[in-house]
């Protein structure tokens, strides 16, 4: 056994993580659909039972600036 415990956790981590995308990488094509879709809903009830108004405010107006440069990447016209 491991006497050093600040490296069982990281190997532990990535041992499941191993674990992990091996069952996924045997998945059919059905069943991964079948699992994203289903994360994808969880997040969403998460997401509307725990998320504060404030933050969904802010998601749901992303398109609005409040301020900024809107001309971010169009160019300065700097000629140096």
């Amino acid at each position: 056994m491991l006497q050093n415990k600040k490296t069982t956790g990281p190997l532990l981590l990535a041992g499941l993580a191993a674990l992990a995308y091996y069952k996924y990488s045997k998945m059919s094509e059905e069943e991964k659909q079948n699992l994203v879709s289903t994360l994808k809903e969880q997040g969403k009830k998460l997401y509307d039972q725990y998320a504060p108004e404030e933050l969904k405010n802010v998601f749901a107006n992303k398109g609005n600036t409040t301020g900024g440069n809107d001309n971010f990447g169009a160019g300065s016209g700097y000629t140096g």
